[in-house]
């Protein structure tokens, strides 16, 4: 039996949870392009829109998932970009949220601006989850796009 790999593509932004955790931003393979999560940070590596924590370090007003979604979707175009790609490419995303009922909101609005269309033409899922990498984050999506190849 052979050990045939597949080839990869990988792309990173080059912020330090990449190495910390060890995976790569974006990986294509053929003509399907996966986004990893993807979160509303700047170039350094800031969040932008970070949330106000109560003692506990947990969420307490989830009102900047707004700002933070709007930003993830443009760290998401950013990536594809990198492959040739655009949203209009994404035909499944997973937006995992803190809070559902905020984000339920918000999310028809940053979508249908991001993608540009009023009915955007992706498979999309949102779920609601107990923690996501950084304390201060209240999204944080994961996309699959198809490309020419």
């Amino acid at each position: 039996m052979s050990n045939l790999h597949t080839a990869k593509r990988t792309e990173n932004f080059g912020v330090a949870w990449e190495t910390v955790f060890g995976y790569a931003q974006a990986v294509q393979v053929k003509d399907t392009v996966y986004l990893s999560g993807q979160l509303s940070h700047d170039q350094q590596g800031n969040l932008i829109a970070p949330a106000l924590l109560n003692a506990a370090g947990r969420p307490v007003d989830f009102s900047a998932i707004e700002e933070q979604m709007r930003q993830t979707y443009k760290n998401a175009t950013a990536l594809l970009a990198r492959f040739g790609a655009t949203l209009e490419d994404v035909v499944e995303e997973t937006i995992y949220v803190l809070d559902v009922p905020a984000a339920f909101e918000v999310a028809g609005k940053v979508r249908k601006e991001m993608y540009g269309t009023a009915m955007p033409q992706v498979a999309s899922n949102l779920i609601g989850v107990s923690g996501l990498a950084f304390r201060e984050q209240l999204v944080e999506v994961a996309f699959r796009a198809v490309v020419n190849i």
